[in-house]
């Protein structure tokens, strides 16, 4: 009898790499006065840059065209921006016996942060689910985010945040808002011209978002900020989000069940409401929580990595029951609980 199948391979994301390696780097050789300013600055403008070409790439008209399905969306915005955040503040309660301060606003800003396009979509269709809702869904959450994360952050962070106040709000404004925007209204004229180099423009985001981690985690390191943190909190943190992506997991799939939605549907709900964005998640960090941005980003960092890891295994598994559904060996939405290394008599009979 052989064993149950386990994916051979889980995704070790080479970005993650990329980002801890930076990290590692800004450990030894942190970039300290006048090197320090410059790396500020760079970082300022590629934060500013960065979402001038969001606004540029993103088709709003084909978010809002995707709003057909409403409920679904309202379903996943739901999901990311109001039960996402009431877990966060309700992770309060683990301070500080469990978290220190900082780490727990950095859980609670990874709550704050919009849902991710890219794996969401590759991950629907994955376990066939419905491809074009998650397009429209993950788009329209971060078209949404742009403007609700600054706010839910203002509203939920405060001074927590290390020093968020109205200038944080003037620099959201001005490095966030407005550069969107522009990209929005240039769009029609530009927006050809960059999907096109989609490819070269892909090395320019990542590379950005390495220099705003590295400009962070070094100013992190001038200020004494990672003497806060200890392996057992560290342990402690990756347990509390291991539970929220769980909880997010459980939720999605069964509220969406409980809600009517068919099996497509659910696929889609559940990897778009349990995602969170690197990509628009550092660059905002690095604007919010300016010197303490270093610990805001790490518990997204790690859940990043979590998401991917989890959401693959889960994916294949939804593929594998949609597979046996539509072979006729079991009923839809059924799942083989396999606890002694027994196959089921379907399958061997293959």
């Amino acid at each position: 009898m052989r064993r149950p199948q386990i994916p051979s391979r889980l995704p070790l994301d080479p970005y993650v790499l990329a980002l801890l390696g930076t990290v590692g780097l800004a450990a030894l050789l942190p970039a300290r006065g006048p090197a320090g300013t410059l790396a500020e600055g760079a970082a300022t403008g590629a934060v500013a840059l960065l979402f001038f070409l969001y606004g540029a790439r993103l088709s709003t008209r084909e978010a809002l065209d995707g709003l057909r399905h409403w409920r679904l969306h309202l379903t996943v915005l739901a999901c990311t921006f109001v039960l996402f955040p009431l877990l966060g503040l309700a992770a309060r309660g683990l301070v500080p016996t469990l978290l220190t301060p900082p780490l727990h606003s950095g859980l609670l800003f990874l709550c704050l942060v919009p849902s991710t396009i890219q794996s969401s979509i590759a991950f629907t269709s994955i376990a066939r689910g419905n491809v074009p809702a998650a397009i429209c869904a993950g788009s329209f959450s971060s078209l949404a985010g742009i403007f609700l994360t600054p706010l839910l952050a203002a509203g939920l962070l405060g001074n927590s945040a290390g020093g968020f106040s109205l200038d944080s709000l003037v620099k959201i404004v001005l490095q966030l808002l407005l550069p969107f925007l522009l990209g929005q209204v240039l769009r029609p004229w530009v927006g050809g011209f960059l999907v096109r180099r989609k490819r070269v423009l892909g090395y320019f985001d990542r590379g950005s978002i390495l220099l705003v981690v590295y400009a962070a985690f070094s100013a992190g390191m001038a200020a004494g900020i990672w003497h806060q943190v200890s392996v057992p909190r560290l342990a402690v943190l990756l347990a509390v989000e291991a539970v929220l992506l769980a909880v997010m997991l459980l939720v999605s799939w069964y509220g969406a069940k409980r809600l009517g939605f068919g099996r497509a549907d659910r696929i889609a709900i559940q990897f778009a409401g349990s995602k969170k964005s690197l990509a628009a998640g550092l660059p905002m960090a690095s604007v919010l929580f300016g010197a303490q941005a270093s610990l805001a980003v790490l518990p997204l960092m790690l859940f990043h990595q979590m998401q991917l890891m989890v959401c693959a295994v889960l994916a294949r598994r939804r593929a594998r029951d949609a597979g046996s559904a539509a072979d006729g060996e079991l009923p839809a939405g059924h799942v083989v609980e396999v606890s002694s290394g027994a196959q089921h008599p379907a399958r061997q009979a293959r």
